[in-house]
């Protein structure tokens, strides 16, 4: 198995037409910066590029998957400065409402979807916490493999945001249960996930790996061009039913919300809800 080492992931070729890609911040639970966020934009690019690799697995080094978004300042922290745009739309120095609406458009939500439309199949090999922007992460994968001792969770509703910033829980979890998720901000366990079907398969923690592995194994063994587009038509299909307006206008919802706690509290969330760690950094978002 041969490996490539990024700052903040590493890229695994467990077989020839597999890729892996393993977030490693494990000292911060896997919450994911900017730096991470254009690692794995960049993985997965090579991914899809290099026409050997038929299966991409997205998983995570430590005790958990995703801890989600680190909000803390880090060295490099200026979406559209310290890393070149992905996305089209600019204004990534614009004060106030343009340039927070600006960065999110960038980092959380084109480039989430971006991940979302990846040409070939991506698995989320989930253990531990999944949590808000984990939840993200798993969500733009195609399959979700998680282990027993997987929990999800979106608290962001708890900071005074009307949930993350790629708004699929409808679909993922159906609309009442999705109410359920956002209302309480409960922890989720796997198997109630897979009951309500946004995982696929439960496994013991021990297992996980190589059945992630088996899994896209199996996948890899079909024509790479039929694969593409099966899930071109699923995505299209999921797109005519409205998810990309729907995630969209949820978007918008979520920057007012912004808006409203920045006059509320002068801070883009409500610190009530804040994890005493980033209470003081709330604004970086």
């Amino acid at each position: 198995m041969t490996s490539e080492q990024f700052e903040t992931i590493v890229v695994e070729r467990p077989e020839p037409a597999i890729a892996r890609i393993v977030m490693n911040r494990p000292e911060v639970r896997n919450a994911q910066n900017l730096q991470m966020t254009y690692d794995l934009n960049a993985a997965f690019d090579q991914a899809v590029q290099d026409d050997a690799v038929k299966v991409i697995i997205l998983a995570g080094n430590g005790p958990h998957f995703s801890a989600g978004h680190d909000l803390r300042p880090g060295a490099k922290n200026q979406a559209g400065v310290d890393f070149p745009p992905v996305g089209n739309w600019g204004g990534f120095n614009e004060p106030n409402a343009h340039g927070r609406f600006a960065r999110e458009q960038e980092i959380y939500l084109q480039i989430t979807r971006r991940w979302r439309n990846l040409a070939k199949p991506t698995i989320a090999e989930v253990h531990g916490k999944c949590i808000a922007g984990g939840l993200m992460l798993a969500w733009a994968c195609d399959l979700i493999v998680a282990s027993h001792d997987a929990e999800f969770c979106d608290p962001v509703v708890t900071m005074g945001v009307c949930g993350v910033e790629w708004f699929v829980h409808p679909w993922e979890l159906g609309a009442r249960k999705a109410k359920e998720m956002l209302f309480t901000a409960d922890i989720w366990s796997a198997d109630e996930a897979h009951r309500l079907g946004m995982v696929n398969h439960v496994v013991p923690r021990g297992d996980l790996s190589s059945f992630t592995l088996a899994l896209a194994r199996r996948i890899a063994a079909k024509p790479a061009f039929a694969l593409k587009l099966s899930k071109e038509a699923v995505n299209r299909s999921i797109d005519i039913m409205g998810q990309p307006a729907a995630v969209d206008q949820a978007f918008a919802l979520h920057q007012l919300c912004h808006a409203h706690n920045l006059q509320e509290f002068g801070m883009v969330v409500d610190p009530a809800g804040l994890h005493p760690s980033v209470k003081k950094t709330a604004n970086v978002k």
